[in-house]
């Protein structure tokens, strides 16, 4: 895996890119940031200057690397949201998310991770998340697979509903959908109280360690990164009536899973829960 054959880049220095400013950049900062150096861009939603600081630096590469290509980082698009209508009109997007899980890095858990995809003609064809934290480094390229460390990654969901575990992010639902979520619980193991973080619970699914995760937006730097990784680990990403998920689709309700009979079997379970996107 060395190129993407249909931008010509080379995987391997967006990989040494990434993995550069996620360890000189943002993990000098993890657990030393000041309170001054932290705000609240929109109600529950945390930036710090290092999301700040990170994502000027791999625009700024990016752009470098592929000089014909837009980049579409998280804290671009909130000063100006006009930028998301590049992933429908341009045909070569970088989608940044340069810290997912701002919040975990700000109370300094290690679930966070820097994120980032190369989107052609509005369809993922390559991926990288890194949590150097943890040390590990996800990669993915659309049709040669997902790796981590060299290793290819494989989901292996369980033969069994009953023996499903998984997580939802829940803080964006309204009451009915959470009572829809506990219905959920009742039937399968839900994992918790940690907070819910693409950047984790992807590669968590992809290596096996859990089988599903919900979420309510579908951002496309929280999941383009993810959503390629997990789908070529064999694992399957869409919303609840089986649409495939696209980094251009803002639709709400997005269900990532170890595989299609995992993401029905689920899906399934949380409708006749009563769960319903109409009222998210």
């Amino acid at each position: 895996m060395t190129l993407v054959p249909s931008v010509g880049m080379d995987i391997a220095a967006v990989t040494d890119l990434v993995h550069e400013v996620a360890v000189e950049v943002v993990l000098p900062r993890w657990r030393t940031l000041r309170s001054d150096e932290v705000v609240e861009k929109a109600p529950g939603e945390l930036v710090s200057v290092v999301d700040r600081d990170a994502e000027v630096i791999l625009t700024r590469q990016l752009q470098g690397l592929l000089p014909a290509s837009v980049v579409v980082g998280e804290e671009a698009t909130a000063a100006n949201p006009a930028l998301l209508a590049a992933i429908g009109s341009e045909p070569v997007v970088w989608l940044v998310d340069p810290i997912d899980g701002t919040a975990n890095f700000v109370d300094g858990s290690s679930d966070f991770a820097v994120m980032v995809a190369l989107v052609r003609h509005g369809v993922t064809v390559a991926a990288w998340i890194d949590r150097p934290a943890d040390r590990c480094a996800y990669v993915a390229e659309r049709g040669s697979g997902a790796f981590v460390a060299g290793r290819r990654l494989l989901c292996t969901p369980p033969p069994r509903f009953e023996e499903l575990r998984g997580a939802a992010l829940t803080r964006l639902l309204d009451e009915g959908q959470r009572q829809a979520v506990r219905c959920l619980g009742q039937q399968i193991a839900l994992l918790g109280p940690g907070r819910v973080c693409a950047g984790v619970d992807y590669p968590l699914i992809a290596e096996g360690a859990q089988d599903f995760v919900l979420f309510m937006r579908s951002l496309p730097w929280d999941h383009a990164p993810g959503a390629l990784i997990l789908n070529e680990a064999g694992g399957y990403v869409g919303h609840l009536d089986g649409a495939p998920y696209l980094p251009g689709n803002p639709r709400l309700g997005l269900l990532a899973s170890a595989g299609r009979a995992t993401h029905a079997d689920v899906s399934r379970a949380l409708l006749g829960c009563g769960y319903s996107v109409t009222t998210g």
